[in-house]
């Protein structure tokens, strides 16, 4: 009977915010979660064959979307958290609205994309049958601290029958081959053209062998702490993995993955992970391997990040930075240095994160910006709220202070862009920055036709 009731106040909560063009995702599941506190209400659900959950630092939207692609393209009825809101409330919200009111999950397939802290809430009494793990790095760490913290989150949510797929490129997520008796899928990259052998400060957040406690040794790093390692003193390395990426070429759009060929639909080292991960997965439930490499390569899915657009004729490309998480930065870097040509970068935010307010910044000075220091990049533009803060980073680098175009006026950016500067232009910048970008953009269309 509780269940019944709450699938009921849920659909017609969510029916309510939509008759008031709301967005109606996590308000829905705060009712009935937080303020009818009924906070194990999802262990009430009967949940279909396969759960499926994503979560990690970052990779886990992409990484969601892209099996929910390979699965629906196959004949799956899949029911996910396409809209991104990834925490307790969403995932409320979601789960009682794709049920009956005797609390019968009516699809095939459920797939999360999970908040990393928020996965032993979600999966209380009831497991997911499939958890995928991207990475577990510095993020957000006003919220999560050090990332251990969340590691071991992480393992609170994990049943005895549930599957695991992890990043073995990550020794903090690898670990879990030593301490869980779960089944274990590995998958990771091989060597790039961008990895590299020399120490760098990112790769502190994990150092050193779960096992023994002494130094990694890297053959190569990807980024930060990921790379493939091993330890000098016992056999703890990420040695052979199930599945691997190879010969990535960015200009081609092309991988390998365990020799076969895959179209990859963005051209940065995180689409190679979410692309390896899918594959892991979907080849795990069974498809077979003719059906995933026509989802991949011939119904190809385009990425949900990363827009590309023109600005009088210049190309512009939207690279979604996510704040607080200093690698992700480092990515939307690395992908506008290697691109050729003259280049224009806007770079600047106006709300720190959407779950709070702490507006702490110390995150800032874990990025990278040094890279920028690069001769084809004409002009940086820093704009929004916090634009001083990112300009005083700015300031403790080389770049050329003439390159840098403070904006105090968000309203003519797209005037600033188009006078001031020439070649190529790339955003790096989060979510919300992304729409204030396209609606001024838009704006300025409208003006000059």
């Amino acid at each position: 009977m509780r269940i019944r009731f709450f699938v009921f106040i849920n659909k017609f909560v969510t029916f309510v915010c939509k008759l008031f063009k709301k967005n109606g995702s996590v308000y829905p599941g705060y009712i009935v979660y937080d303020v009818f506190r009924q906070k194990k209400i999802l262990e009430h659900v009967k949940y279909p064959k396969y759960v499926i959950a994503v979560t990690g630092s970052s990779g886990k939207g992409s990484t969601t979307d892209l099996i929910n692609h390979i699965l629906t393209d196959n004949g799956y009825d899949v029911c996910y958290n396409q809209n991104g809101s990834n925490g307790v409330l969403a995932a409320t919200t979601l789960i009682l609205n794709n049920c009956n009111y005797k609390g019968e999950f009516k699809h095939d397939v459920l797939l999360l994309e999970c908040d990393e802290r928020h996965l032993k809430l979600i999966f209380g009494k009831n497991k997911m049958t499939h958890l995928i793990i991207t990475n577990v790095t510095r993020d957000q760490p006003a919220r999560n601290g050090h990332p251990d913290v969340v590691f071991n989150d992480i393992i609170k949510a994990i049943g005895e029958d549930t599957k695991l797929f992890l990043n073995a490129d990550d020794p903090l997520v690898h670990k879990l081959s030593l301490e869980m008796k779960n089944d274990i899928v590995t998958f990771g990259v091989g060597k790039t053209d961008d990895s590299y052998n020399e120490f760098n400060i990112n790769a502190i957040d994990y150092a050193y062998c779960p096992k023994c406690h002494k130094k990694l040794k890297y053959d190569f790093y990807h980024y930060g702490h990921i790379g493939n390692y091993k330890c000098p003193s016992c056999k703890y390395a990420r040695g052979n993995v199930d599945y691997e990426a190879t010969d990535i070429n960015f200009n081609d759009k092309s991988i390998k993955i365990n020799g076969n060929d895959i179209y990859l639909n963005k051209c940065v080292l995180y689409a190679v992970y979410y692309t390896v991960a899918a594959y892991a997965l979907v080849s795990d439930l069974g498809l077979k391997e003719k059906d995933i490499l026509k989802a991949l390569n011939v119904d190809k899915k385009e990425s949900k990040r990363g827009k590309e657009l023109k600005l009088d004729n210049r190309n512009l490309t939207m690279l979604e930075t996510k704040n607080e998480n200093n690698l992700s930065y480092y990515q939307s870097i690395r992908f506008i240095v290697n691109q050729s040509g003259k280049k224009t970068v806007i770079l600047g935010f106006d709300n720190v994160s959407r779950r709070y307010k702490f507006n702490d910044l110390s995150w800032l000075w874990d990025v990278d910006f040094e890279l920028l220091n690069d001769k084809n990049i004409d002009k940086i533009f820093v704009i929004g709220r916090f634009r001083y803060d990112v300009l005083n980073r700015l300031e403790f680098t080389d770049i050329d202070k003439d390159k840098i175009v403070l904006v105090d006026d968000l309203g003519t950016l797209i005037k600033k862009v188009k006078k001031e500067s020439i070649g190529d232009i790339y955003t790096m910048v989060c979510f919300d920055m992304t729409a204030n970008i396209l609606r001024l953009i838009k704006e300025d269309e409208n003006e000059n036709n």
